[in-house]
């Protein structure tokens, strides 16, 4: 039995792509594929996942999504266990549950960075507040997993960051559940996260640098607030600008700016314009912080709702195909044959459940929280809720306010607020009958 539940839970965590016939794609993931072949940097796309992904071309990408169901599954598992939840069936029904009630499955199925931004938040709870009871093999999977995770994305780099930012500041008051060996361990993926980031980068492009973008980014999410155009208004006059000239002809959104077909496009996208775009991104930020204060609240406000499962994997994927078709013919018979090209992927339906959960989950982590500081009590549970509202909070700040809210960005968290909830639930009912 124990096997039979070893070998379902996996399978299960990749039932969409095996009900689709191929990994799922998204919009971006064209951008990281392309890494291993194009040689140079591009903004926001990590040569680590690129490479991660050329690893696994000659399977089809399949390998790739064993290596990330297998991962949720052990560290799903080893969360479960430092609570005292260790019965097999019970740890199936938990995850057979986030897999009907989160986005989760459909992020272990995906091709793209997003299922290693919540599951590092777990990975790095259980490395600095648990690594004593792991074994020395255990916490070098811990202790890579979150480096490489890191090393994914700058927003996944972010969030870990501030999280661990703030254990140290805890740690004066709380020396006994945020240790400094448990601190160093988890401040010390940090670094070798960037240190991998820098080293693929170099070995792909030859620079010694970081991943480009973040302030054409932030530009993109200026420009949908309006902030970009009151700039060109009120300094076109004074300044020469290359966007003065269309400033009346700029889309509403960043991503119709960044990726659709606008005078981006025109004046030579990041190799032409993103000097300039960093130039006004910096200059409105001074000149109107009242305005600038006003959109960052209210852009992560507006992240913390937006949770919605499968943003850009429902659409047409112009450029992952581009790219497939330009380096990856052999895979296109199998990607084209794949139920989420004819269109039959539809998370509307999923997303009735999905949302309300995601956002319930959210306040019930709150709740823990309140009911936590009304015991004076700071128990694990209050504190890997703790630390998944910080993740959730500083995750929203990162994406919400430098990109703009989007419910792919929220979708990739939440589910880690479900979880915490469902072991609260779970150690609650325990305490209940042991009354």
């Amino acid at each position: 039995m124990v096997l039979s539940i070893a070998i379902a839970i996996p399978l299960l965590l990749i039932a969409p792509a095996l009900w689709n016939g191929y990994p799922l794609l998204q919009y971006d993931t064209g951008g990281y594929l392309a890494r291993w072949y194009e040689g140079y940097l591009v903004p926001s796309r990590s040569t680590a996942y690129g490479i991660y992904l050329h690893l696994g071309e000659a399977s089809h990408f399949w390998l790739i999504l064993g290596v990330q169901a297998l991962s949720v599954t052990w560290i799903v598992q080893a969360t479960l266990r430092v609570f005292g939840i260790v019965r097999p069936v019970q740890i199936a029904a938990i995850v057979l549950g986030l897999c009907a009630t989160t986005a989760l499955p459909v992020l272990t199925s995906l091709l793209l960075t997003d299922i290693f931004s919540g599951l590092s938040v777990l990975t790095l709870f259980l490395l600095v507040v648990h690594g004593d009871r792991f074994s020395k093999l255990e916490n070098l999977f811990l202790f890579l997993f979150t480096s490489f995770a890191a090393s994914t994305h700058s927003a996944t780099l972010g969030v870990l960051l501030g999280v661990c930012c703030v254990g140290w500041i805890l740690h004066h008051w709380l020396p006994e559940r945020l240790g400094a060996r448990g601190l160093i361990r988890g401040s010390l993926t940090i670094v070798s996260g960037a240190a991998i980031l820098l080293a693929c980068n170099f070995a792909l492009s030859g620079q010694l640098a970081w991943t480009p973008g973040g302030s054409g980014i932030a530009f993109g999410r200026m420009l949908q607030d309006g902030l970009v155009k009151r700039y060109l208004d009120d300094h076109c006059s004074t300044e020469h600008l290359k966007l003065c000239p269309h400033r009346n002809e700029l889309p509403q959104t960043g991503d119709g700016f960044l990726w659709g077909n606008s005078v981006f496009n025109d004046l030579g996208r990041f190799k032409g314009l993103g000097g300039e775009m960093a130039y006004i991104a910096w200059h409105s930020l001074i000149a109107y912080p009242g305005a600038q204060s006003e959109a960052a609240i209210e852009a992560a406000a507006q992240q913390l709702v937006s949770v919605a499962t499968g943003e850009g994997s429902n659409n047409w994927l112009g450029h992952t195909y581009g790219i497939m078709a330009r380096y990856l013919p052999q895979e296109i018979e199998a990607m084209w044959k794949a139920r989420q090209q004819r269109r039959e992927f539809n998370f509307t339906a999923v997303n009735l459940v999905h949302v309300p959960i995601a956002l319930l989950s959210e306040l019930l982590l709150v709740g823990i929280l309140a009911g936590a500081a009304w015991r004076r009590k700071l128990d694990d549970v209050a504190l890997m809720a703790g630390t998944v509202a910080l993740a959730l909070f500083g995750n929203a700040l990162l994406c919400g306010v430098l990109s703009g809210p989007h419910d792919r960005y929220g979708a990739r968290m939440v589910w880690i607020a479900t979880l915490v909830v469902v072991i609260a639930g779970i150690l609650h009912r325990g305490q209940g009958a042991r009354k």
